[in-house]
């Protein structure tokens, strides 16, 4: 029998028509895919305009199961009062959103910025004024419970202590009837959604259906956390806090440039110009700066030993995470003596002001009920970590920790300083100062001491009329109602743009300030050794009493520890001192008296 011989070249044949068919079957299966993937996104987009023009019917069908409920929509028909809190209303104007809400349901809540709607047309649709914003009436949105409601979250500021008053005083079915009358609405899903978060009551509705998930805040108008989806409501929770406690802190223009500023990024331009010997020093001394000031804004003037403690403690801020035993801690290294002091969450009431002739209380602001103060630190801790997890601005970070603790008040003694001990914490936490240095913004806040109290008595003062209390024979006070939603939700912008001006001051002036004045200080040094050996520490203080005293050393001075220098020696030095000085201003604070950066180290 024959054979057949192949060509030499046959093999590779197969081998590139075998690489031919599996090219070309790779290629159709990809066409196969894009195909399928092209084609299922054409019909989920014709599911989503299919959902769009049907849903209105959708929304009829829960409007008829609504009636056969017997659940209506609640009227909040009501004669529009002369005065609201205080404030005449406007003339040919009725309440609206927030305002109708509390003064319908009798809520005792501060409405801060009050709306009301005109009966005639408005210039410009809405005019904003204190404290009334006028809409025009075309946005007057009818007279139920849903028409409000849907108002104050369409057009108001989010204020979540109304909110969670108002959720508590309406009856639940007109939330049921809310929530379906329009249950794919914007403002449907974000009340629904702060209801259940606010209130910890679930409505019984069914879950919202697939539909786009919106913002429980607009990151237009707010600063907000990292948004974690609520499936049930279609909402993404991108709140700084829960339900438990929760800050809000509105998108102003002021707090957007302040965080354009990049301070942080500043503050190491600062130091990486000089020395690591003068920012160790510079550090020192900025810390006994805020230190000392932190005391003293309290009015007090403790010995150096107990500062340098507690500057110490301060030095710590962020190494540890912020829990409720690292602040009991703290608590420890600033209450030295603790026989008089109950360490941690104190177990009485505490209040700050005065008292009357024979003693009795005569408070300005009352702190949190010591049964609320467990459940307010645990929710404040649990913001903290939120809004550091979510990346949120650390000034921003700081301000709503720091002044959530103040106004509740946890401790018994010492919560001025360690609430702005929190500041640092954060701050150094994050990265936000440079290791090892400390902003001195206790300091700045002393020189802006006026500033401070406002911002504090802004929030905290028309609080009173909604605390009710009574003096106890140990002339504290008790509170008689419940106040805990009072620390529990709290809008701290005012606070945001005072701490941001503070860190702003420490960063733009008294860092590079400080280190001007160690280098200047470090030349004068250098100059009065090369014309008269001085011990260093009767060189320094030379510099110093001769800065106190106008450019000269004052004869008392002259008498004592310098008797010993000749008239041309003192002048040479004081000259010296005054050129190396030349140009530099010692700091200010409100009233215009001066502040010296580094203080007579004898006082």
């Amino acid at each position: 029998m024959g054979t057949f011989d192949y060509p030499s070249d046959a093999p590779g044949e197969e081998l590139r028509a075998l690489q031919s068919i599996t090219s070309a079957y790779i290629t159709c299966l990809f066409r196969r895919f894009l195909y399928f993937y092209y084609g299922f996104r054409f019909l989920l987009r014709i599911f989503d305009l299919c959902y769009e023009a049907f849903s209105p019917l959708y929304n009829l069908i829960y409007s008829f199961s609504t009636l056969l409920t017997g659940i209506r929509p609640m009227d909040l028909t009501f004669k529009n009062p002369v005065y609201f809190q205080n404030e005449i209303v406007p003339k040919d104007a009725h309440l609206v959103g927030l305002a109708a809400l509390v003064h319908a349901f009798g809520v005792e809540a501060l409405v801060r910025r009050p709306s009301c709607v005109s009966k005639k047309h408005i210039k410009g649709s809405v005019t904003v004024g204190k404290p009334w914003t006028i809409y025009d009436k075309r946005y007057d949105p009818g007279r139920t419970f849903a028409d409000h409601l849907a108002f104050a979250l369409k057009h108001e500021e989010t204020d979540l202590l109304i909110l969670k008053r108002v959720f508590g005083a309406v009856p639940q079915g007109a939330m049921i009837e809310f929530v379906r009358a329009v249950p794919t609405g914007i403002s449907t899903r974000r009340g629904w959604f702060l209801y259940e978060t606010l209130t910890g009551n679930r409505l019984p509705v069914p879950d919202a259906p697939n539909i786009r998930a919106v913002d429980a805040l607009d990151p237009k108008e707010y600063f907000v956390g990292k948004g974690s989806l609520s499936k049930r409501h279609k909402v993404r929770d991108n709140l700084l806090g829960s339900g438990r406690l929760c800050p809000v802190i509105r998108r102003t223009e002021a707090l957007q440039a302040f965080a354009a500023l990049a301070l942080d990024e500043r503050a190491r331009e600062v130091i990486g110009r000089v020395s690591t010997h003068l920012i160790a020093r510079a550090a020192s001394f900025l810390l006994l700066a805020d230190t000392k000031a932190s005391f003293e804004i309290e009015g007090e003037r403790p010995p150096r030993n107990r500062l340098e403690r507690w500057g110490r403690a301060v030095l710590q801020a962020g190494k540890h995470p912020l829990t409720m035993e690292e602040i009991v801690r703290l608590h420890g290294v600033l209450i030295e003596d603790s026989r008089f002091v109950r360490m941690g969450l104190r177990s009485d009431a505490v209040y700050i002001g005065e008292r009357d002739h024979d003693g009795n209380p005569l408070p300005e602001f009352i702190g949190a009920r010591p049964n609320d103060l467990e459940d307010l630190m645990t929710g404040l801790i649990d913001a903290n970590n939120r809004m550091r997890d979510s990346g949120l601005d650390p000034v921003l970070q700081a301000t709503a920790t720091a002044f959530g603790f103040i106004y509740i008040h946890p401790l018994q003694d010492g919560n001025g300083r360690l609430h702005r001990c929190l500041i640092q914490h954060v701050l150094a936490e994050r990265k936000f100062t440079p290791p090892g240095m400390v902003f001195p913004v206790s300091s700045v806040m002393l020189d802006r001491i006026n500033d401070y109290r406002v911002t504090l008595q802004g929030h905290s003062g028309p609080l009173m009329d909604l605390i009710k209390w009574q003096p106890t024979p140990d002339r504290n006070v008790e509170v008689v109602n419940d106040t805990a939603d009072l620390y529990r939700f709290f809008d701290c912008t005012d606070s945001a743009e005072f701490l941001y001006a503070c860190v702003q001051q420490t960063v733009e002036h008294d860092l590079p300030r400080e280190v001007d004045y160690l280098g200047k200080n470090d030349e004068a040094m250098r100059q009065i050794m090369d014309t008269v050996e001085l011990p260093d520490n009767l060189a320094q203080n030379f510099i110093v009493f001769v800065r106190q005293n106008g450019g000269k050393l004052s004869k008392r001075r002259r008498s004592n520890e310098f008797a010993k220098l000749l008239d041309e020696e003192i002048t040479t030095l004081e000259k010296v001192v005054n050129d190396t000085f030349y140009g530099f201003e010692d700091k200010t604070d409100e009233s215009g008296k001066k502040r010296a950066v580094n203080p007579d180290p004898e006082k």
